[in-house]
């Protein structure tokens, strides 16, 4: 019903107003599934929570991890979700039960780490101080192939020093952040120095590298169809570039160019970004800004700002745009909680009667010439009998707009969670009794902690032996 009230056709491409705030535990990172029914977010304290957008109540709560979660990314049909976190480990989730379907260790925190968008089986991690690794996970064991750093040179001729000076400039490159592309060929990676690798996933080689900024390169993202690529790095620009077919065939390496279309950035204020996202069709980027609570947002068409979002009093960390909608989730640095803009609907009356007619003014009625006029009771029982004896179809689901088709007509489906201590979305008051809150503390509601019923029953018995000693002295 509410679907039929909305008038799409009147809503603008990007949010304006904070319409919803949910928090569980402080959330440090976020990510939408591909479907976009689903958001999973990553808490301090190593916990994943997924939450469901159509009720905004907990789905899911995944524990596995001890340290704070750094990256998530979901798998094409949405029933595995990855998450890496900085304590050295990688968990690939299954969400039909919520179990660890696998789970990955490395030797440094884990900067990012991005599922293969057509094999759950295989991730690309970027390692702290450590090479880029390729994880395949389709074996009973985990294979693990070191991706190379240092980039592509064309040079070949040049004289001992050049190579030595270019060598000692190669030991230094780490990669900061992986990507892969959307036929999932290739890993797109940025590093400490700027520079850009494109690496063949069968033969983990770089095919070709350029220089791109003059800093750390901290996100990479893609569009939809995988032609756009953004990029956020520590010198205070937002970059996207066009992404050449990497997948065509007799694809020479040497001919491949990625030309910048815009540069995006605060001239005035001269500010950093903390997280940079692409809108559901790539026409928008938005960015959410460090040590400030605005989030920016520039279309692309002409590279011109379009809105600054003002929320709440608080600096954003990691943004996230819905796949299909104008939806925008960010969380915050201070409390954890999770901010999510949207456009405000106008409704829609005459999706309810066809002919209901919205106007501006009175308008004096005229009436059909039909409209009241007096049938007789018998024909007016043998229309109801007629519109009784239709077949109604209350099974069919309708398709909703603007999502992918299934992969193979089955798409998954999270079972239903019935156990209300998982779904707890956290508040961060706490009910002490009639009238009074308190503020939850950081370690309360944890693993391991008895149930708040046994708690206040064990409090009750005390009480009792305390008076009950009372009595007899």
């Amino acid at each position: 019903m509410n679907l039929l009230l909305s008038d799409d056709y009147l809503l603008q491409d990007y949010p304006e107003n904070i319409t919803n705030t949910i928090r569980s535990g402080h959330t440090t990172c976020l990510r939408f599934n591909r479907k976009g029914d689903y958001l999973a977010s990553g808490r301090v304290d190593g916990t994943v929570v997924v939450w469901d957008l159509e009720t905004m109540g907990v789905a899911r709560k995944l524990r596995g991890h001890r340290a704070a979660i750094t990256s998530l990314s979901w798998s094409r049909c949405g029933r595995y979700l990855l998450s890496a976190c900085q304590g050295w480990r990688a968990v690939l989730w299954d969400l039909q039960d919520g179990t660890r379907y696998r789970e990955v260790r490395f030797r440094a925190p884990i900067y990012t780490a991005d599922l293969h968008p057509w094999n759950h089986n295989k991730f690309v991690a970027s390692i702290f101080d450590e090479a880029p690794s390729l994880v395949d996970m389709s074996g009973p064991s985990d294979v693990k192939h070191t991706l190379p750093s240092a980039p592509k040179r064309t040079n070949t001729d040049a004289d001992a020093a050049t190579k030595e000076k270019q060598a000692k400039e190669d030991a230094k490159q780490m990669t900061t952040a992986t990507v892969w592309t959307a036929t999932g060929d290739h890993i797109l990676a940025g590093t400490n120095k700027g520079r850009f690798n494109i690496i063949d996933a069968n033969t983990r080689e770089i095919i070709w590298s350029e220089k791109i900024c003059s800093s750390v390169v901290t996100t990479l993202r893609l569009t939809g169809s995988g032609r756009e690529l953004l990029v956020n790095s520590q010198d205070r620009i937002i970059r996207t570039f066009h992404l050449p077919n990497l997948s065509a065939e007799g694809l020479d390496p040497d001919t491949i160019q990625m030309p910048l279309e815009h540069k995006f950035q605060d001239v005035v204020n001269r500010l950093s970004w903390n997280h940079v996202t692409f809108s559901a069709t790539g026409e928008y980027v938005a960015a959410s800004t460090y040590n400030n609570h605005e989030l920016y947002i520039w279309e692309r068409n002409h590279g011109s700002l379009v809105r600054m979002l003002e929320g709440p009093k608080e600096e954003q960390g990691v943004i996230e745009w819905h796949p299909h909608r104008a939806v925008l989730a960010a969380c915050g640095l201070e409390t954890g909680r999770i901010y999510i803009w949207s456009v405000t609907t106008p409704q829609r009356w005459s999706a309810l009667a066809p002919d209901f007619v919205e106007v501006e003014e009175n308008v004096e009625y005229i009436e059909r010439e039909d409209e009241f006029d007096i049938h007789p009771q018998e024909e007016i029982n043998k229309r109801r009998l007629d519109k009784e004896d239709e077949d109604i179809d209350v099974l069919t689901l309708d398709p909703s707009k603007g999502y992918d088709e299934e992969i193979d007509g089955t798409g998954f489906r999270m079972p239903v969670l019935f156990n209300l201590g998982e779904s707890d979305s956290e508040e961060e008051f706490v009910a002490v009794s009639t009238g009074t809150v308190r503020r939850r503390s950081l370690g309360e509601g944890h693993e391991g902690e008895a149930p708040d019923e046994e708690k206040v029953a064990g409090g009750k018995k005390t009480i009792a032996a305390k008076g009950t000693r009372g009595r007899k002295r």
